[in-house]
């Protein structure tokens, strides 16, 4: 949830952002600048630089450093088309991106990443154990001389630059199984600056699950910047149909729903959502909510994969035809084919009607296309209860489907089964944990008695003295490869957050202190603990923590909902080699 009652930018006066338009980037820049709530001193670092870069693109002159268009997106009721596609050949994908940064016609700050050929935020499909290679420039303007820089790594430790400014990126690659080192799947340390390049080369493991996965700029202070200017794009793992043999032959549909500031100056609340949403960069905006096109054909089954790219929103998926919900077979969560891990290597389909989508979440599921007789058929997000002090998420459409007589899309190989091999995750629930951990998400308003004043944003290792994320601590987790660990993670605020960690996935064993059923203990790497009501037991989810891969070395968990990250909700975990 954000402040509202801001109305002085003392702090941030050499760079007056109350006389540009009050709708740029992330909405009101007194609001964003000045007084968002939990204002760390990276996340102050961020948005006064942020004011500046923003200064520099509303200057026509400035903006001749890009591309004429550099992060070109349709306009509203425009057919959701799917992301280009990219494929590994002989074990190795290659691709080259350029990040880029404009403003809308709305004063909005847009991002992106895009191919030399003009590609913008292509599908990447890899197989398990390939290598993924991405050569990254950075081509966002540079601050203006004498914009403030953080210190963010000694030479020992220094990955790329060792200095963040505004202009500062980095990629992390989403929920995929890979090395936390220098130049793979590093968010503590990797910092690419305006005008740097930056080679990154992600060896997947040969075990990693077939399934969804996506890329994003993960510097701290900066995340949630990045996304909602659209910085984002899905990775594929291929290989599903050995797992879910239902999906072969299907027709494959990525979509990737973002969200990002709502135009005009509005107060989020009731209908008025705290951020507009978009699919495939279709926007869906605030209040006419003209939804994107998905185009299928009738009575077609297809193989959606879709992907929660969003900040700060949490969905909640239904496919309903003439207000009739349809079921929605899920073979994946979080890129881990459903039921695959118990040893058989074979996965087992669920059924469900609307599918919570948190931050960052992904599902894959089967759909069946409309009949002739389907008069109105819309895909949409249920309401959100986000508590008392959350974003407001209301139901709202997010495409329409339209049928058509034909469809371009890719198609899953057909058929052809052979045994599946080792799984990353196999046998996880029959592991004896190795130790046994709470934690805990927490608010404090820096100073109770003045109603603009920041939150401090926190997740702690129960017992521990609560702080903002510092990439200089000590990190509050260590471990040894190998182990099982079991964490109870406690929300202990009144707004819902998004628990993820990097590198690895964990069981879902319990909510709010009960077991969950067979079906729904499932291998995530991002899960919702919604708000606490004030009073009772705080909600909970007890997860089992699987790091006996090979990843070592120093990695991050947090709440996913950017806003609340940036403002110093992260810390860090650190396995050390086997024992």
């Amino acid at each position: 949830m954000k402040n509202e009652n801001c109305d002085s930018f003392a702090s941030f006066s050499v760079f007056d952002c109350l006389r540009w338009r009050r709708e740029w980037y992330l909405g009101d820049c007194n609001r964003k600048c000045g007084c968002t709530r939990g204002v760390s001193r990276y996340r102050r670092l961020a948005w006064r630089l942020l004011c500046a870069i923003v200064s520099l693109l509303i200057v026509p002159a400035c903006a001749l450093a890009q591309t004429s268009n550099p992060c070109p997106r349709p306009v509203a009721g425009s057919v959701a088309v799917p992301p280009p596609n990219l494929y590994s050949r002989d074990g190795v994908l290659s691709v080259e991106f350029n990040y880029y940064t404009t403003v809308d016609a709305d004063g909005r700050t847009l991002f992106c990443f895009v191919t030399p050929d003009g590609a913008q935020a292509p599908t990447l499909h890899i197989k398990p154990g390939d290598r993924l290679d991405v050569l990254v420039h950075n081509d966002v303007p540079a601050p203006p001389a004498g914009a403030p820089i953080e210190v963010m790594s000694s030479p020992s430790d220094q990955c790329g630059s060792a200095m963040m400014t505004i202009t500062s990126l980095n990629v992390h690659f989403h929920g995929t199984n890979t090395s936390p080192a220098c130049h793979s799947d590093n968010v503590i340390r990797t910092l690419i600056n305006s005008n740097e390049s930056f080679n990154y080369s992600i060896q997947f493991p040969i075990d990693e699950p077939p399934g969804l996965y996506w890329y994003h700029p993960h510097v701290h202070g900066l995340a949630e910047a990045a996304l909602q200017g659209g910085a984002s794009g899905a990775i594929i793992v291929e290989g599903m149909e050995q797992l879910q043999p239902a999906v072969a032959g299907l027709p494959e549909r990525v979509l990737v729903i973002r969200d990002q500031t709502v135009a005009g100056n509005l107060t989020p609340g009731g209908a008025v959502p705290s951020w507009d949403l978009s699919v495939n960069y279709v926007p869906v905006p605030y209040p006419a909510l003209t939804p994107a096109v998905i185009e299928m054909k009738q009575d077609q089954q297809e193989f959606w994969r879709v992907v929660n790219a969003s900040a700060d929103s949490i969905l909640d998926l239904q496919l309903a035809y003439d207000d009739v919900a349809q079921p929605l077979h899920i073979v994946a969560l979080d890129g881990v084919p459903t039921g695959s891990q118990d040893g058989t290597r074979r996965g087992h389909m669920l059924t469900s009607e609307h599918i919570l989508l948190p931050a960052a979440g992904r599902a894959e599921f089967i759909v069946d296309g409309p009949s002739a007789l389907v008069k109105q058929a819309v895909l949409k997000t249920l309401k959100v209860d986000t508590g008392p002090l959350g974003d407001s998420d209301p139901q709202r459409p997010l495409a329409l489907v339209r049928t058509v007589g034909r469809t371009s899309l890719a198609q899953i190989p057909a058929s052809t089964f052979a045994p599946a091999g080792p799984q990353r995750f196999e046998r996880l629930d029959k592991v004896v944990p190795s130790a046994t951990r709470k934690l805990y998400f927490s608010e404090v308003v820096s100073d109770p008695n003045n109603p603009a004043s920041p939150t401090n944003f926190y997740i702690t290792v129960d017992g521990a003295t609560p702080r903002l994320f510092d990439p200089n601590e000590p990190p509050a987790v260590t471990t040894h490869q190998g182990s099982v660990e079991e964490w109870t993670i406690e929300n202990r605020t009144g707004e819902n957050h998004v628990f993820h960690i990097h590198q690895i996935h964990f069981l879902l064993e319990a909510v709010n202190g009960e077991p969950v059923s067979g079906d729904q203990e499932q291998l995530f790497d991002t899960y919702q603990i919604p708000y606490w009501s004030g009073s009772g037991p705080y909600p909970s989810i007890k997860v089992r923590m699987d790091f006996r891969g090979a990843d070592v070395g120093d990695f991050v968990y947090h709440c996913h909902i950017l806003g609340h990250e940036d403002n110093g909700m992260m810390a860090i975990v650190r396995v050390l080699p086997r024992s």
